[in-house]
């Protein structure tokens, strides 16, 4: 998973090499933090957060096969 939103993070943005996810596991649920450049912070984010929406649905319909629950947060 972190791989995944990893490239769609880096695929978005015009600075990818400070795209960083980190990875904080539970029991049954895993916490992917997402951070980039604040210049590229609007572009993951989307107007009025579609496509952040999006990008948690794809990484949400992954996980199903994992039995996990995915939380993905964008942080600055």
């Amino acid at each position: 998973m972190k791989e995944l939103l990893e490239v769609i993070a880096k695929n978005l943005v015009d600075n990818p090499d400070q795209v960083t996810v980190s990875e904080v596991k539970g029991e049954r649920s895993i916490i992917l933090e997402l951070k980039v450049a604040p210049d590229d912070m609007g572009k993951v984010i989307g107007k009025q957060g579609r496509i952040a929406k999006a990008i948690r649905t794809v990484v949400k319909a992954a996980a199903i096969h994992e039995d996990k629950r995915i939380v993905v947060e964008i942080v600055q």
